[in-house]
């Protein structure tokens, strides 16, 4: 597959520079640029679960309110109608 991509002229420069030292060709350079990012982007993706990135939250406070979870839309509307009051 061929792709064309617009960049920043610094990032051609830095290109070109990376080219002259290391003897890769550009298109080499974007091609293990963009398989660095996919590789991580697929583990970021697979670490990233909502649980995951909440997990050292949950459980660290209590409501006293036994059911909570269960119940939530009635205990915020009561909540709502206490506030009116």
């Amino acid at each position: 597959m061929q792709m064309t991509i617009r960049m920043p002229d610094e990032y051609e420069a830095k290109i070109r520079e990376i080219s002259e030292k290391t003897g890769l060709r550009k298109s080499d350079i974007a091609r293990l640029a963009l398989k660095k990012f996919l590789e991580e982007f697929d583990h970021q993706e697979l670490q990233e679960r909502p649980f995951k990135r909440a997990r050292d939250l949950v459980g660290v406070v209590s409501s006293g309110i036994y059911d909570l979870g269960a119940n939530h839309r009635r205990h915020v509307l009561n909540r709502i109608q206490e506030q009116k009051s």
